[in-house]
């Protein structure tokens, strides 16, 4: 019974999430990559890295991420400004993708994107894309 209650006290093990990135532009700006839990907002986003885009894949590499379920998002960032641009209507105008079943004629759904995290963790595939064609 002692050592039931132990091993429930411990604390997860944290885990290794490899995001392969491809479908990079060349000649874009860096590539941005976030892991996102609870949903897709900007504040659901906090953990996240970047690269220059200098190949068609990058992989980026997030350690000690506590097991749960995430979603990962990423865009290349065409013209350096640091953030995903728009049009008014909120269609992204560079390339972008996410984990999971996420299509490009909807809203994403932090439901569909989302992926169960165990230790000691894994890799998954963002392929990127444009909702538009470039201007």
């Amino acid at each position: 019974m002692l050592a039931g209650a132990l091993w429930t006290a411990l604390p997860a093990a944290a885990a290794t999430v490899q995001v392969e990135v491809d479908g990079i532009e060349p000649g874009g700006g860096p590539v941005r990559v976030t892991l996102c839990q609870g949903g897709l907002s900007e504040a659901a986003c906090a953990r996240g890295d970047e690269a220059p885009a200098s190949a068609g894949r990058i992989l980026f590499t997030f350690q000690g991420v506590p097991p749960g379920t995430y979603a990962v998002a990423a865009y290349q960032d065409a013209n350096g400004n640091g953030r995903l641009d728009r049009t008014g209507l909120g269609l992204p105008l560079e390339p972008y993708g996410f984990s999971g079943s996420v299509g490009r004629r909807t809203r994403p759904d932090f439901a569909e994107a989302a992926f169960g995290l165990r230790e000691p963790g894994g890799t998954l595939r963002v392929r990127l894309a444009r909702a538009l064609p470039r201007r």
